[in-house]
């Protein structure tokens, strides 16, 4: 297989799979969108994405096409009420950003840096070598053989990508339904967190002027099929649930979910990825499912273009699995925590009360705020024990010879999806170490070290993703740094 059409082909034109083809462009890779809708949804089920997305987003300059972000500072645990804020950065997400504003902006961004979308593309067929992938697609100018290097599948929950590779997508079937419509004009009291009330749980969420979503799970309520419940169905359970009548409203769309929880066995067959619901499914709570899918992006596009370009170490590809399927795997053992808890009965109230009272300890709320919002993901980067090895890197102010200001942020630095090294002790030494990967990785150097958590931090090797892979301290001069770098950047130039 010589001649290829593009060296990605992304399947799936939804947040994750926009996210990978712009982080794919800002490595200089060749890259192609296929999507089987002949448009955009209008329709968004995620109405935010988690405090660690905000960060992502912020990583790569995208926060301000959103406008004002307003984040959630309280949410909960399985109905349980939280101060997210107990973590730095911590919120129950942002507030107001519907998946369609999310798509369109992603697809804004990736489409200028040079990816190439498709739309009304359906791939039907799929074959991979030891050299490439060939996709069979059903275009509307005819069936298509198309190859490329790499495929990835962000064709969400019934990929067809996951499904052509052969790949198992092993968990458990749906045992309930959570059904939401869009509604104007019933000016119902806003339930941000939800409400549990008997025999189920409803919610409220505004969406614009006039218009609201209600969600609700009525226990023991069964539907024959697959369709959507109809707006009468919504309202009828919303009246025996909470005594309201929206009747009346105007429905503007109606559409259910279900507790299913799968994830897929292998994150990556040869030359086959799957990225987000083609990966994991699970109950939608606190806006982790997109969040987890965005994550899954901003991993695997770094690695994938380093490969591409030529530098990367052996085994990079494969810790794409090995650091996002435990990352999965926690959301959908958190989410089917919370719906035992949240939508459970009576003979879950033993279980609220013990986890009340667990709650009035900080620790226990740290824990839980960081593992639904993403925060304490931390990979495993080789040896060391600084708190914050292998975890995020916070967006601290760093002073130096910055322009005017004499300040920028770290997250500045992480704008072309580039790895760095910040040296925030001075140290000319350990640029001298650092200097033969700076054609992949740029140097930092600031005046002093940031307050805060990086005090004690001489240096720090920081990934594409935002990640601290080596750690220097105590006067360090490099010690260990070239083996950082080329662990992640391959050999030196």
């Amino acid at each position: 297989m010589l001649n290829f059409d593009a060296d990605v082909i992304v399947v799936g034109a939804g947040p994750t799979g926009l996210m990978l083809a712009g982080e794919l462009r800002l490595a200089g890779v060749e890259t192609v969108v296929l999507d089987r809708l002949a448009e955009p949804m209008k329709q968004s089920r995620a109405l935010g994405f988690s405090a660690r997305a905000i960060e992502e987003f912020d990583q790569r300059g995208l926060l301000p096409r959103f406008g004002e972000v307003q984040t959630i500072p309280f949410g909960h645990f399985g109905g349980l009420p939280i101060d997210y804020r107990v973590l730095e950065g911590g919120s129950y997400g942002a507030r107001g950003k519907p998946q369609s504003l999310t798509e369109s902006i992603l697809a804004a961004w990736a489409t200028e840096l040079g990816a190439v979308v498709h739309r009304n593309h359906e791939v039907t067929g799929l074959s991979a070598g030891a050299d490439g992938v060939e996709l069979d697609v059903a275009t509307p100018e005819g069936a298509k053989r198309l190859r490329a290097r790499y495929v990835a599948g962000c064709d969400g929950a019934r990929s067809s990508v996951r499904k052509l590779a052969g790949i198992d997508f092993p968990g458990t079937d749906p045992t309930i339904e959570m059904w939401f419509a869009d509604v104007a004009g019933c000016d119902l009291q806003l339930r941000f967190a939800g409400e549990r009330v008997p025999g189920g749980m409803v919610m409220v969420l505004p969406l614009g002027p006039e218009v609201q979503r209600v969600i609700l799970y009525e226990r023991g309520t069964t539907r024959p099929g697959g369709d959507a419940p109809s707006f009468s169905d919504v309202a009828a359970a919303w009246n025996r649930l909470t005594g309201e009548d929206i009747s009346g409203g105007k429905p503007l769309w109606t559409s259910y979910t279900t507790d299913t929880s799968r994830q897929a066995a292998e994150y990556r067959r040869g030359r086959v990825f799957l990225l987000g619901d083609a990966a994991h499914i699970h109950l939608p709570i606190g806006a982790q499912g997109m969040s987890a899918g965005i994550g899954d992006a901003m991993n695997l596009g770094w690695k994938l273009g380093a490969e591409i370009n030529g530098y990367a170490p052996a085994d990079l590809l494969d810790t794409y699995h090995s650091e996002r399927h435990p990352v999965g795997a926690r959301v959908l053992t958190n989410t089917l925590a919370q719906r035992l808890l949240y939508l459970g009965g009576e003979e879950m109230d033993p279980m609220r009360e013990v986890l009340a009272e667990l709650l009035a300890y900080e620790e226990a709320q740290r824990l839980l705020v960081g593992m639904v919002t993403g925060l304490d993901i931390r990979y495993d980067v080789g040896d060391g024990d600084h708190p914050l090895l292998g975890k995020r890197l916070p967006d601290v102010e760093l002073v130096g010879d910055f322009g005017a200001a004499g300040t920028a942020n770290a997250f500045q630095f992480l704008h072309a999806g580039r790895g760095m090294v910040l040296d925030l002790a001075d140290n000319e030494k350990l640029r001298k170490v650092a200097s033969p990967w700076t054609d992949r990785v740029d140097v930092i150097t600031t005046s002093s070290r940031p307050a805060g958590v990086l005090e004690d931090v001489d240096a720090a090797l920081v990934r594409p993703d935002g990640y601290i892979a080596w750690i220097g301290t105590g006067g360090s001069e490099g010690t260990g740094l070239p083996e950082a770098l080329a662990r992640w950047f391959g050999a030196a130039a």
